[in-house]
């Protein structure tokens, strides 16, 4: 099986950033975000982890996301946080697209999100999720590979001048 993906295919760090609308709040907030996306276990389980930094929001918030049970065009998706509890749900991908849902659950938690691959090879994103007591979030926003280089160079230049 090939894959033209590099995101939660491939061990890789992702950064990205966006605008998330709460249906609770009348504004729009600013969002940063890590990827951290593992090697795939004995079993083929890619194991990754989302951080997420919202303006406006002193705590940070953390989603384990667990991406296994791979076919030509789909998967299984475990997504875990604080908040929600474990919620297993269903993706799916082609070559320019990686898409999950979680619906059809205990915890009264369901939504989606969707990647669109670029041609500069970052993702174009968006999701939406929704709790039983109607609170509904939408996500936009974009991801890339962090530049490997630059922020090593940025570092030992800074070390460079604090030793002069």
């Amino acid at each position: 099986m090939k894959f033209k993906h590099y995101f939660i295919f491939e061990p890789k760090a992702w950064v990205g950033e966006g605008i998330i609308t709460l249906n609770m709040v009348e504004e729009r907030l600013n969002f940063f975000t890590k990827w951290t996306v593992k090697e795939p276990d004995f079993a083929g389980k890619i194991i990754s982890v989302q951080e997420l930094q919202i303006s406006g929001i002193s705590e940070n918030m953390r989603n384990e996301l667990t991406f296994f049970d791979f076919t030509d065009d789909k998967f299984s998706v475990e997504m875990e946080n604080l908040n929600i509890g474990k919620v297993v749900g269903a993706g799916v991908f082609d070559e320019k697209m990686i898409a999950w849902e979680f619906r059809e659950n205990d915890l009264s938690f369901e939504g989606y999100e969707t990647y669109h691959l670029q041609q500069d090879g970052g993702y174009l994103m968006h999701a939406e999720y929704v709790t039983s007591d109607q609170f509904r979030t939408q996500i936009d926003g974009k991801l890339w590979l962090p530049p490997k280089d630059e922020s090593k160079d940025e570092e030992n230049e800074e070390e460079e001048q604090e030793e002069e």
